[in-house]
C-alpha cells in the first residue's frame, strides 16, 4: 500500500459466484473519484471450475483496462447454508489472487465495516448503500447492487488505507 498522500487508483471487488461487483474510484488526498463499475457474470448452468474462470477472466479484463494501484475485497458473510458459503469462499478466493497476481496490495473488509464507513451503520440495506454511494460519488451510475457495494468496498478502502499503511510501519 502507498503511503503517500497522491493519487491513488483503488479497485474494490464484491464477490460472488453468480455476479462479482468491481468498481473504480480514485483517491487524491481527500478527493474520491468516480471511474468505472460493473459486474461479472457467471453462467449458472457452467460447472465450478469453468465458472471460477469466467470471473477470472474478467477481472483480469478489469484490471487490464482501469489500472487499479490498490484492491479490496469484502471478506465472505459466513451463513447457515454451508454449500453457499464454499462457493463464496471459491469466488472470494478468486477475487483476492487476480489483483495479488498483478502486484497489487489486497485489503479485505467485512461487511459491516463497509456498511458503516458508507452509510453510518453497520445493519444498512442494499438501497441505502446505493444511495450514498451516489452522494458520495455523484458520477456514479451503478447499474447493479453487486456494482454498488464494490464501490462502497473501494471507498471504505479509501478511507482507512492511509490507517492501514501507517499500522504496516508501526
Amino acid at each position: 500500500m502507498r503511503a503517500d498522500l497522491g493519487p491513488v487508483r483503488i479497485l474494490g471487488i464484491d464477490p460472488g459466484l453468480r455476479r462479482t461487483g468491481w468498481g473504480i474510484v480514485t483517491i487524491d488526498g481527500s478527493r474520491l473519484s468516480y471511474l468505472g463499475s460493473g459486474t461479472i457474470l457467471s453462467d449458472a448452468a457452467a460447472s465450478l471450475a469453468e465458472r471460477l474462470k469466467d470471473l477470472h477472466d474478467g477481472l483480469v479484463r478489469v484490471l487490464d483496462e482501469w489500472s487499479p494501484q490498490e484492491a479490496a475485497v469484502e471478506e465472505t458473510f459466513v451463513n447457515k447454508d454451508a454449500q453457499a458459503t464454499l462457493k463464496l469462499g471459491h469466488a472470494r478466493g478468486i477475487a483476492l489472487l487476480v489483483p495479488a497476481l498483478a502486484g497489487l496490495t489486497v485489503a479485505e473488509y467485512a461487511a459491516n465495516l463497509v456498511k458503516k464507513t458508507v452509510v453510518g451503520s453497520g445493519h444498512a440495506d442494499k438501497r441505502q448503500i446505493q444511495a450514498m454511494v451516489r452522494v458520495l460519488l455523484p458520477k456514479a451510475d451503478p447499474k447493479t447492487d453487486d456494482a454498488a457495494d464494490a464501490l462502497a468496498v473501494a471507498i471504505t478502502h479509501a478511507h482507512h488505507r492511509r490507517a492501514k499503511a501507517l499500522a504496516r510501519t508501526a
